[in-house]
C-alpha cells in the first residue's frame, strides 16, 4: 500500500492499494492517538472536494475541546408572516374543519397584523401584553385568538425557532366577560309554542327542528346537521360533535316528531338545505321571524339549550345527570348551572320558613 500526501496540506493524502483502489484520506491526533479517515474513493469524489472535507476534519479536530459560538438555532430571523403557512400546515391535521377556519381566521384577522413582521425567537411578554392592550375594544376576540397565538409559540419551540419553555403566553390573563345565561320561563315557553303552531305551514323544517333543540337541549349543529343513519330510537349517536362522539337521548316528544319526518327511504341529511341539499339546512332566518313573533327578541337558539338545563335543575334532576344529557365533556361546564339549583333550594328553604313561621304565630 502506497501514501502519496498532499504538498498543500500535509496530512491529505491519497491511499493506493496493491488491488489499483484508491482513496482519499486524512491524518489526525485525537488525544493524543493517530487516527486515519477514509473521505471517499477516487470516482467519486475530486481532489478538490476530498481536500476542503481534510480541512473541515482537521479544523474541527483542533478546536475540540475549546469554546466555541453557540450555533444559531434554524429559522432565528423567522417571521410570524413566514411561519404562518407552515404551522397551519402542521397542525390543521389534528383539528376539525371548523376549528382550522376558524383558527385561520384569528390568525389572519387579529393576530398577523400585530405580529407579521415580528421574528418567531423574538417574540416577548411585553408583546403579547401589547397586544392584548390594543385588542381591548374587542375582548371576544382576543379570549379566541390568544390560545393560537400560543399554539404558535409552542409549535416554534417543538421545531428550534424558539428556546424550549419561552412561550410568552404563559400567564397572560385572558378578558374576564359575563356569561349570557337567559332562560325561558313557563309563559315564554307557551308564547313560542304558540307561535311554533301558527308557524307550521310557513316554516316546517324550522319549526321541527327548532321542537328537536327544545325537546332534547342538543346544540344546533347537532341537530341541523343530523343524519337518519345515526338515529337508533330511543337514542341519536352522533359520530361527531364539539366534544367528540356522543349520545343524544330521545324522549317522546322528541321521538315522535323524528317519526313523522321519517319516509320509507329515509336516508342522509334529516334537514336538507332546499338549495343544496349536501348541505344543512340554516335555521337562522326562520328563527329570527318566530322568536320576534314570540316575543323574544333578545333569545338565541342556544339559549333553548340553557332552558333545557334550567328546566331539569328545578325538576331536581342532579348536574351529574344534566352534564350527561347535554354531552358536556368537562364537569366545570356543566357547573355554571349550579347557581340554579341554589334557587330552587332557596325557594324550597323560603317555603319551610314559611310554614313554620305560620305555626308559630299565636292563635286567636
Amino acid at each position: 500500500m502506497t501514501i502519496l500526501w498532499d504538498t498543500e496540506v500535509p496530512a491529505f493524502g491519497l491511499r493506493c492499494r496493491p488491488s489499483g483502489h484508491k482513496s482519499w484520506i486524512v491524518r489526525y491526533r485525537e488525544r493524543g492517538m493517530e487516527r486515519f479517515k477514509t473521505l471517499g474513493s477516487v470516482p467519486k469524489m475530486t481532489a478538490r472536494q476530498a481536500r476542503r472535507e481534510a480541512l473541515r476534519i482537521l479544523q474541527e479536530v483542533a478546536l475540540d475541546g475549546l469554546p466555541q459560538k453557540p450555533k444559531e438555532r434554524p429559522g432565528k430571523g423567522l417571521t410570524f408572516e413566514e411561519f404562518a403557512a407552515e404551522f397551519i400546515g402542521l397542525r390543521k391535521g389534528g383539528w376539525k374543519p371548523s376549528t382550522t377556519a376558524r383558527n385561520e381566521h384569528a390568525l389572519r384577522r387579529d393576530i398577523l397584523p400585530f405580529f407579521g413582521s415580528i421574528a418567531v425567537a423574538a417574540g416577548q411578554v411585553s408583546d403579547v401584553a401589547r397586544w392584548r392592550d390594543a385588542m381591548a375594544h374587542e375582548p371576544a376576540m382576543f379570549n379566541r385568538a390568544v390560545p393560537v397565538l400560543s399554539a404558535m409559540f409552542q409549535q416554534a419551540e417543538l421545531l428550534g425557532y424558539r428556546k424550549r419553555g419561552s412561550n410568552p403566553c404563559k400567564g397572560i390573563a385572558r378578558y374576564k366577560r359575563k356569561l349570557l345565561e337567559r332562560y325561558l320561563s313557563p309563559a315564554e315557553y307557551r308564547a313560542l309554542a304558540a307561535v311554533l303552531r301558527e308557524g307550521e305551514r310557513e316554516y316546517p323544517a324550522a319549526v321541527q327542528l327548532i321542537r328537536l333543540l327544545i325537546y332534547t337541549g342538543a346544540r344546533v349543529g347537532e341537530i341541523a346537521g343530523l343524519e337518519w343513519e345515526w338515529v337508533k330510537p330511543p337514542r341519536i349517536f352522533l359520530p361527531d360533535s364539539k366534544t367528540g362522539a356522543k349520545v343524544v337521548y330521545l324522549n317522546a316528544p322528541a321521538a315522535a316528531i323524528l317519526d313523522d319526518l321519517r319516509g320509507e327511504n329515509a336516508t342522509g341529511l334529516i334537514f336538507p338545505s332546499r338549495r343544496r341539499p349536501s348541505l344543512p339546512y340554516n335555521v337562522n332566518p326562520a328563527w329570527m321571524d318566530l322568536r320576534t313573533r314570540a316575543g323574544l327578541s333578545n333569545v338565541r337558539l342556544h339559549d333553548l339549550r340553557h332552558s333545557f338545563a334550567s328546566v331539569a335543575i328545578r325538576d331536581g334532576i342532579p348536574l351529574t345527570l344534566i352534564s350527561k344529557l347535554l354531552g358536556h365533556a368537562l364537569p366545570e361546564t356543566t357547573a355554571r348551572y349550579a347557581h340554579l339549583a341554589d334557587d330552587v333550594v332557596s325557594e324550597a328553604a323560603a317555603r319551610v320558613c314559611a310554614s313554620i313561621a305560620g305555626k308559630m304565630e299565636p292563635t286567636a
